[in-house]
């Protein structure tokens, strides 16, 4: 939804992210001007799930009392959760006192307080973590995995074996089976599992540090702010951000399958510098830009052949 970092720009707007999975809507960062962006590209304000702020500057907030104004006004009656530091709650208790005529739905705050990675939601489908960033003020950056599905039943195995319901729905479960006689069904010999499990990993505004790179190894989508080129990253290490060569450093170093880098300053006209430089440290990197859409695709296991 934006890409910008805290200064205005012609046709860029503020932080602000939609991550979908399996139908859910999470935003992520909530900058200016996320409503239009939200209508602009087809996403309804009342169907986001959960709402994450990786900190309070406003070009990653300043969005959040128009959307809890429209959602309310849209009729929201589902409560909503938002993962934000602690002080939040007190942006929160500013907007219900003085706006909060009409909200019906409840708002729930759930403070962010970890160092290494923590998980802060778990669904039937995904599990969410923050860890801490280092930035200015405190700050988190966010780890969205898919959880492992349920195992499949290799189907010829079902005659071949004789195996009972009871005994299928035990392997699917992921647990052995011992059969009476003594025999022991092993669940990898029976079953398999259908795709791997995805994951996304989301770090704003930050300079780098050594544990980074343990936080999010293996995703298979990075997220990396790259506000600056190396032009200028004595800025960069003043203002505790990153440039896109630091960027592209802690994918490599964490194994990501591809990072996408935005937040960038108004400084550059075309942030193409920035992508180059990253990309000659990580090849797999691509520019964000306001509506771009980026998919993780679906690995299937197949089922071993008879």
């Amino acid at each position: 939804m934006g890409t910008a970092s805290a200064r205005p720009v012609a046709n860029k707007y503020p932080s602000a992210h939609v991550l979908k999975i399996h139908g859910r809507l999470f935003l992520i960062d909530c900058g200016e001007g996320v409503q239009l962006q939200l209508s602009r590209y087809g996403f309804s304000h009342v169907k986001i799930d959960r709402v994450f702020i990786s900190h309070l500057h406003g070009d990653h907030l300043f969005g959040c009392f128009g959307l809890l104004s429209t959602m309310a006004l849209m009729g929201r009656t589902a409560p909503l959760y938002i993962y934000a530091p602690g002080r939040f709650s007190e942006i929160l208790a500013f907007f219900m006192k003085h706006f909060g005529e009409g909200v019906v739905f409840d708002i729930i705050h759930v403070p962010l307080t970890s160092t290494a990675p923590e998980i802060v939601f778990e669904g039937r489908s995904v599990e969410v973590s923050a860890f801490s960033l280092n930035h200015r003020i405190e700050t988190f950056g966010f780890l969205f995995k898919e959880k492992e599905p349920a195992r499949n039943i290799r189907k010829w195995k079902i005659e071949s074996d004789n195996l009972t319901l009871s005994e299928i729905g035990t392997l699917k479960r992921g647990e052995d089976v011992v059969r009476a006689d003594g025999e022991v069904l092993k669940v990898e010999d029976f079953t398999y599992i259908p795709y791997k499990g995805r994951s996304m990993a989301f770090c704003s505004d930050t300079a780098p540090f050594p544990e980074l790179a343990s936080y999010i190894r293996g995703v298979d989508l990075l997220y990396h702010e790259a506000t600056f080129a190396e032009d200028l990253v004595d800025m960069a290490r003043k203002t505790f951000h990153s440039t896109g060569a630091q960027a592209a450093t802690v994918a490599l170093e964490a194994g990501v399958g591809r990072m996408v880098i935005g937040h960038f300053s108004s400084r550059y006209r075309d942030p193409d510098v920035i992508l180059k430089e990253a990309q000659a440290i990580f090849p797999a990197t691509e520019l964000a830009r306001e509506g771009m859409k980026f998919d993780i695709p679906l690995v299937r296991y197949p089922a071993e052949a008879k």
